[in-house]
């Protein structure tokens, strides 16, 4: 019995960008899964797609044997963690969140729309303005 099981998973961006490619795991409760690959191959977008932070374009995400594509992140009981985790502590949630498209060059009606809709997915807008030491948990 599958613990997580991705069936032909596949991201392909508006773009065109395919991202993630008809990817299958079969993953069983208990296994330890490690995705290591070049900067690029999807890795990432993979593990964004799982806890649902990233829609797929086609296939399925099946957790505990329930299809979990429609399933809002706050719903699925996933957390992820990244190599080089790191939060601003001089900066609020907020700022942590847009720092990244910020550097990339989104315009700031970019990173409000996408700051909010993340925040609103992880269902912590009421804590965009704390700072990371303002935190529990």
């Amino acid at each position: 019995m599958s613990f997580l099981k991705l069936e032909e998973v596949t991201k392909i961006y508006p773009n065109g960008t395919k991202a993630v490619d008809k990817t299958s795991l079969d993953i069983k409760n208990g296994e330890f899964m490690v995705f290591v690959g070049p900067s690029g191959c999807g890795k990432s977008t993979l593990l964004r797609m799982i806890a649902g932070l990233e829609d797929i374009t086609e296939g399925k995400i099946i957790l505990d044997e329930k299809t979990i594509n429609k399933i809002d992140p706050s719903e699925r009981d996933i957390a992820m963690v990244f190599q080089n985790y790191a939060l601003y502590p001089h900066m609020n949630v907020y700022k942590n969140l847009a720092y990244g498209l910020k550097n990339r060059g989104d315009t700031k009606q970019e990173i409000e729309k996408k700051v909010n809709e993340v925040a609103e997915l992880l269902e912590i807008k009421e804590y965009l303005q704390r700072k990371p030491g303002q935190l529990s948990g």
